[in-house]
């Protein structure tokens, strides 16, 4: 469960990108980011959110914001969904569930009766001095930007 709160210094993380390219935390100093979780490439509420973000990108730029995605899904995978929606930003593919963990949104989840542990979809706003301005974990995927500068 996410143990964070809003004014805590958001935790430091490095992940490999569609690309395999190694993206971390101090790449965005000075910047607003916008950093989000969510459960599977390619899925209908994933993509949504993902295409919402992507619809409103250059408006989310102008405002000083940075977008990155993570999911436990592969590189290959995020390059798949990144081609086919013609996404903007990155996705770190966090396959050992090492971010997901820092931020406290791989939990035990539970569907049907059924618990397993899965990702918890959560936003969060980091500042430009990496600090958390919010959190979002009601995310409403098909109007999420509306949710982050509402």
């Amino acid at each position: 469960m996410i143990q964070l709160k809003e004014g805590d210094k958001a935790p430091d993380f490095k992940g490999i990108n569609q690309e395999g390219k190694e993206i971390s935390l101090n790449d965005f100093q000075g910047k607003k980011l916008i950093l989000y979780f969510y459960p599977k490439d390619n899925t209908s509420g994933c993509t949504a959110e993902a295409c919402n973000l992507n619809d409103h990108y250059a408006s989310l730029t102008a405002q000083g914001y940075e977008v990155v995605g993570v999911s436990p899904d592969s590189p290959a995978s995020h390059l798949k969904f990144i081609a086919k929606y013609n996404l903007a930003f990155h996705l770190i593919a966090d396959t050992e569930k090492q971010i997901l963990e820092k931020y406290g949104v791989w939990a035990e989840k539970s569907m049907y009766g059924r618990k397993y542990m899965g990702v918890l979809r959560t936003t969060f706003l980091i500042n430009e001095k990496g600090r958390i301005e919010r959190i979002i974990t009601k995310v409403n995927t098909k109007d999420h930007v509306s949710q982050i500068i509402g």
